[in-house]
């Protein structure tokens, strides 16, 4: 049985051009989509088989990441159910020329493994922590996943939809799934989707501010179905929250059956982007007034995650020493 050691695994990517915003930093969805990549690759050696993100946990930049920079991503197993594995990502950026790294940010994410008809399939082995240290790793990854499983069936099966009402900061967006877009058969990836939601979260955030913004941070989030080839995929944002220079943009996604029009639920996922000026600095946006009691809801309700947020970005930042801003 493999220890944490013997399921590590190490990608590595240039920032490009085409990696980055007009503020010449990385995009904040191409880095989860790469990280995603990391923990797929992880995952499917130890599975001996595909896998599925069923979830990626809290997701938090630290520092930016500036085009011309080397991303290493060193993804690790660290605990295996009977079908499911979690997987923990580190990632780390440095210029080619100083060869000192800085640790960016760092999520957790949870896989199921599959059969050859898209089922959940036994792993058919257990991560064995070779010490002390893997012990405890092991030991946050399992209480990851309970803990995960319990906000999922407090939850009922679904998070809280994005009401029609609040269409007036929305933006709406519908496309095709590809077979370009698939990975595992017809399984949509979720590094695709994520990159996706980024993306249309970007462009809530622009809309609302009039000026250039940059990715925080994402919340948990979990797919309760997988989107297939053929599908429809539709996406529905909207402004939930506004700070001094910061946004919370929420996105619903749903999948819809082409011939019969059956709709199922996929995610909502709640985004945190920052406003930035010309010099690249935080930048004021416009006050924003919930009106009505459900966007006065959504309002409360991002208020308390707003806090959550602040709290863990803060432990993050003391326990990797990181004094970035």
């Amino acid at each position: 049985m493999p220890t944490i050691a013997d399921a590590r695994f190490q990608m590595v990517q240039f920032v490009f051009p085409e990696h980055t915003n007009q503020r010449g930093t990385l995009y904040g969805g191409r880095l989860m989509s790469w990280i995603a990549t990391a923990g797929t690759l992880a995952a499917s050696r130890v599975a001996r088989g595909p896998v599925v993100l069923g979830a990626m946990d809290d997701f938090d930049f630290l520092t930016p990441i500036h085009q011309g920079e080397i991303v290493t991503m060193e993804a690790q197993v660290e605990f295996i159910g009977r079908s499911s594995l979690e997987v923990g990502v580190t990632v780390d950026a440095e210029l080619p020329q100083q060869h000192a790294a800085r640790h960016a940010t760092s999520s957790h994410l949870a896989f199921v493994s599959l059969d050859e008809h898209g089922r959940p399939r036994s792993v058919g082995t257990k991560i064995t922590p070779a010490s002390a240290t893997e012990m405890a790793v092991a030991a946050r990854a399992e209480a990851r996943k309970t803990a995960r499983l319990r906000r999922l069936r407090r939850a009922s099966g679904g998070d809280e939809p994005i009401p029609d009402v609040a269409a007036r900061r929305a933006v709406i967006l519908s496309r095709l799934v590809r077979p370009e877009d698939a990975l595992s058969g017809t399984l949509m990836f979720a590094g695709k989707l994520l990159e996706m939601l980024d993306e249309i979260a970007s462009i809530t955030a622009v809309r609302y501010c009039r000026g250039a913004t940059v990715t925080a941070s994402l919340d948990s989030v979990s797919f309760h179905t997988p989107l297939r080839v053929g599908q429809i995929v539709d996406f529905r944002t909207v402004l939930t929250h506004v700070g001094r220079s910061s946004m919370e943009v929420g996105v619903r996604v749903d999948a819809e059956e082409p011939r019969s029009g059956e709709r199922r639920y996929t995610c909502t996922a709640f985004f945190t982007m920052v406003h930035l000026d010309t010099e690249g600095r935080p930048a004021p946006v416009p006050p924003f007034v919930p009106q009505g009691p459900v966007e006065r809801r959504l309002w409360e309700e991002a208020a308390a995650r707003v806090a959550r947020r602040r709290a863990r970005v803060a432990q993050l930042r003391l326990a990797t020493g990181s004094n970035a801003p």
